[in-house]
């Protein structure tokens, strides 16, 4: 499991310790200052991933000059044995056709070498696109999640502050009221006395 995949566990299992939102099964209380650590330390950790993916395909580039180095290797050891085996005249034929035969062999070796090291590093470099992917997609989630529920927390914030204007709002009035009836009611009992 690398670093990543642990933190995201680490989220994961923060989620599932959080105390559940009043009324709601759906909904949950998070410490913001926890959950801010561990995207923080998520986030530090991805450009590692991608270095180690992005070396594993730069070693691509090291198979094939390997690759190539030995097949040079092979084509320059047949032509030197072609060269000795021409030496002498009388079995000037047979050498040669031994050493053309050496060369097509060390030729079809060499591009067997060069197709497996390519076909590898491609499955490499495609192995490694792949899992950084995986791991962007999980993170995606991770965060879109954290802003629905972010969203929806405020969203009710947002009605609970409303509810509560309306009803000081309406205290208010109704001690307006209160104050204006008895402002109005001293007046009438001086006038009737």
């Amino acid at each position: 499991m690398n670093r990543i995949e642990q933190i995201i566990g680490e989220i994961e299992d923060f989620m599932e310790d959080c105390k559940s939102y009043p009324l709601s099964n759906s909904k949950i209380i998070v410490q913001k200052e926890e959950l801010a650590e561990k995207l923080v330390e998520l986030r530090m950790s991805i450009p590692d991933e991608v270095k180690q993916c992005q070396k594993i395909v730069s070693n691509q580039n090291a198979i094939l000059s390997d690759a190539k180095a030995r097949a040079d290797g092979i084509i320059s050891e047949a032509n030197r044995m072609k060269d000795q085996m021409v030496d002498e005249h009388e079995i000037m034929q047979q050498a040669y056709a031994t050493a053309n035969k050496l060369v097509e062999d060390a030729k079809q070796q060499a591009q067997g070498i060069v197709e497996s090291a390519t076909a590898q590093a491609n499955s490499i470099k495609l192995g490694s696109i792949q899992y950084t992917d995986d791991m962007l997609k999980s993170l995606q989630t991770i965060i879109n999640h954290a802003l629905t529920e972010s969203q929806s927390r405020f969203e009710d914030f947002q009605k609970s502050l409303k509810s509560s204007y309306e009803i000081v709002s309406s205290n208010r009035q109704e001690l307006a009221q209160g104050m204006a009836a008895q402002e109005t009611a001293p007046s009438h009992s001086l006038q009737q006395n």
